[in-house]
């Protein structure tokens, strides 16, 4: 099935026609979640066989490119459930299987958040500030405070990890597990109060000692950077993903500003239309090509990324640098089309001044400009040397 059959143009229509609601109410977006999962968006990884639609990364990183056109902060949230779905996708096709049991159960319906995000932490992936303690029947106990938890309204599962302290002769593990709802020991904060993408409901989530039971452990990690499967594919999934919302953002407001271009009209020169202005013309062409330059690279490496290609130490640096390259790429977009239209997309109300906040949200995923560029950095010229 191609992009438009999965997300036909009516559910797109109505989709980008709540989008506004949303945000002005600061609300969970309850319906266009339900039209989704009715349309089998949430099993875009989970194998035909099993009642999904079998696709890779490529393919899901078009779809979410497609949905942010008409709603970025739903695509965003989304992103996180397709996250942990193409994490069990990614390992399955490397001989992985420790995680199928993630695909089984989105095929029934569960939804995956992910929770992993902590104030402070720029480790990121490879530590954690939250205490994970183990109990005598495999179980572990966690106890930490995680931000960003998009899905908090609509979450069945959610993927947490914490360290745990005393493992490794005190050096400490990494302890990466699946928390279900019904579980006791967390609250989620309605805290989301944000500038931006305000309809993902990305509340904090405050564990006190949730439990999560010894057969949903699936991952204990040495701490710092390491070469398990499981980093690569969160890696992998996470920035292509979130390259994808912010690819569609940008390609929303190319055609917005596109369109007010040829809307508006000049009074100094006769009511001519601005698409005649040589000014504005440039600008629009400057957004245009930005914009030509993110396509082919998102999808070259989800392709790669389905098609097992080996990059060796550079995979990394190619993941960050696509997050980064679409974030940055989106903003200045954005930012462009706002110059071409005129003081009505500076109005509470248009969809330019709503895409505006939504893409500074871009800045603050994992990896950020400053961990992107060190990251680059290492893999062509070596780790920084030491006094």
């Amino acid at each position: 099935m191609t992009p438009d059959q999965i997300l036909t143009e009516p559910l797109l229509e109505r989709i980008r026609a709540r989008a506004a609601r949303y945000d002005r109410e600061n609300e969970f977006f309850t319906e266009d979640l339900a039209e989704l999962a009715a349309a089998g968006y949430l099993k875009i990884f989970v194998p035909a066989s099993d009642g999904g639609l079998g696709l890779g990364l490529a393919e899901a990183a078009q779809l979410q490119r497609r949905l942010a056109t008409a709603a970025p902060a739903t695509a965003l949230a989304i992103n996180m459930h397709l996250v942990w779905t193409g994490v069990a996708h990614v390992l399955a096709a490397r001989g992985d299987s420790s995680l199928d049991f993630v695909l089984r159960e989105a095929a029934q319906g569960e939804i995956f958040a992910f929770g992993n995000s902590e104030a402070g932490n720029d480790s990121v992936l490879f530590d954690s500030r939250t205490v994970a303690t183990p109990k005598a029947d495999g179980s572990y106990s966690f106890t930490g405070r995680k931000i960003f938890t998009s899905l908090s309204p609509a979450w069945t599962r959610l993927g947490i990890f914490g360290k745990d302290g005393s493992a490794r002769d005190g050096e400490g593990e990494l302890v990466h597990g699946f928390l279900s709802r019904e579980s006791a020991g967390y609250d989620i904060l309605e805290d989301w109060d944000t500038l931006g993408m305000r309809a993902s409901q990305s509340n904090t989530t405050v564990l006190d000692g949730a439990v999560v039971p010894a057969d949903r452990i699936f991952r204990k990690l040495p701490v710092g950077p390491n070469a398990d499967p499981l980093i690569f594919a969160i890696f992998a999934c996470f920035e292509t993903l979130l390259a994808a919302v912010y690819t569609g953002l940008g390609e929303r407001a190319l055609v917005l500003g596109v369109d007010a271009v040829k809307r508006r009209t000049s009074f100094k020169n006769d009511g001519r239309s601005y698409a005649q202005d040589p000014d504005i013309r440039w600008k629009v062409a400057e957004a245009a090509m930005a914009m030509d330059a993110l396509y082919p690279q998102l999808a070259e490496l989800s392709r790669d990324v389905d098609g097992l290609v080996d990059h060796g130490t550079q995979w990394f640096p190619r993941l960050v640098g696509l997050k980064v390259r679409a974030t940055e790429t989106a903003r200045t977009v954005v930012d462009l089309a706002i110059r071409v239209s005129g003081g009505s997309s500076y109005f509470r109300g248009s969809e330019l001044e709503r895409l505006y906040r939504d893409v500074l949200a871009g800045m603050f995923h994992p990896s950020d400009d400053e961990s992107a560029h060190n990251t680059v950095a290492n893999a062509w010229l070596g780790p920084l040397a030491t006094p």
